[in-house]
């Protein structure tokens, strides 16, 4: 099987640390560069004492961002930068033949003045949103497969994402009125120094945060009304939690069929449990529970699942669908490695779990 190099661009995040961890241990995949402007000239061992026991931990050392250089040392190029300067480095790397999967926001939206409503400044590469695609594997794994510029998904959209969208495609729910909470561990702020992150502000506490209006509210919104046929407006409320990595998210939605009686009910279970079936039977990395179990954070952190499970609320007439997935894997780096398996043509699951 064909093998790639790859390079880490802003490898000493927490994205950029899981990438480094996948990406070592990856049967296919050859890591042969991490920049990092603050780690340039220490070894991945001192950087990451975790890694210390693999033998490239002691030999492979940061190095500064050059777009130039890494262009002539790998195929592909995992970006783990921020927003904005995500777009700088793909330009030229673009240019110079390399396929780059960008883990920021640059290139989710295909709107350029939905980007700066939400991003507050002009996109710096415009041109490129038509030929990005959105790597979510379970919705555009073909698109994937030729792509040579991914926008992998945020953390908070990929668990709202592919628990609402097989609804709104088979018709079942209507696209008004969706409200989606989410809670998240404090790895989605990004490793930084922080008042409002630190242990003793973080601990024992559970707060809000980007309410009305967080960023990801764009992509989401835009992705949902792709899946709709027609725009989609959400309510979406997140909310940091005192733990390191993992997302719950609750959706309420509203059946289209409204249901009063115990045979409407049971009709409209088993529709969603077909669309469901149609949807992720045969996924790898989604797991749609059955019987009693609920989706829970401690079942997949560390892994690149996201769980999903619903139940119907005979008084309330809605359907409430929750998710888990651990932030930094399904969404952020577990994602974005496996759509460098489907674009390499390697199994879907290599280096994943």
């Amino acid at each position: 099987m064909n093998t790639k190099k790859v390079a880490i661009v802003g490898a000493s995040g927490y994205s950029g640390e899981e990438l480094v961890n996948l990406l070592l241990h990856h049967p296919h995949a050859e890591l042969v560069a991490v920049t990092s402007r603050q780690n340039a000239g220490q070894t991945l061992a001192q950087v990451f004492p975790k890694f210390a026991s693999h033998p490239k931990s002691k030999t492979l050392r940061f190095v500064e961002p050059n777009a130039e250089l890494l262009a002539k040392q790998a195929d592909v190029v995992f970006l783990a930068l921020p927003h904005g300067v995500a777009a700088e480095f793909a330009i030229p790397l673009l240019n110079a033949g390399c396929t780059v999967i960008d883990l920021s926001a640059d290139f989710r939206l295909k709107s350029a003045d939905i980007y700066k409503e939400f991003y507050a400044h002009e996109h710096p590469a415009p041109d490129l949103l038509k030929k990005s695609v959105y790597g979510l594997p379970e919705v555009y794994r073909n698109e994937i497969k030729t792509s040579t510029l991914v926008a992998s998904p945020g953390c908070y959209p990929t668990s709202i994402l592919l628990p609402v969208i097989p609804l709104l495609k088979a018709g079942i729910i209507k696209s008004a009125g969706i409200i989606a909470d989410s809670m998240s561990g404090g790895s989605g702020a990004g490793r930084k120094a922080d008042i409002d992150y630190l242990f003793c502000e973080c601990n024992e506490s559970v707060r809000p945060y980007g309410v009305p209006k967080h960023r990801h509210l764009s992509e989401i919104e835009e992705q949902l009304s792709f899946a709709a046929g027609a725009k989609v407006t959400i309510q979406f409320t997140p909310h940091l939690i005192p733990v390191n990595r993992g997302i719950l998210t609750t959706l309420y939605l509203a059946p289209e069929k409204h249901f009063s009686t115990a045979e409407e009910m049971a009709a409209l279970a088993e529709k969603i449990s077909a669309c469901y079936a149609k949807a992720y039977a045969n996924e790898p990395f989604v797991r749609v529970l059955e019987g009693k179990a609920l989706p829970d954070t401690k079942n997949v952190v560390g892994t690149n699942v996201c769980e999903i499970a619903w139940r119907l609320d005979p008084r309330t007439g809605r359907l409430v669908v929750m998710s888990a997935e651990d932030n930094v894997v399904k969404g952020a780096s577990g994602q974005a490695v496996q759509s460098l398996n489907i674009l390499s043509g390697w199994p879907e699951t290599a280096g994943l779990v």
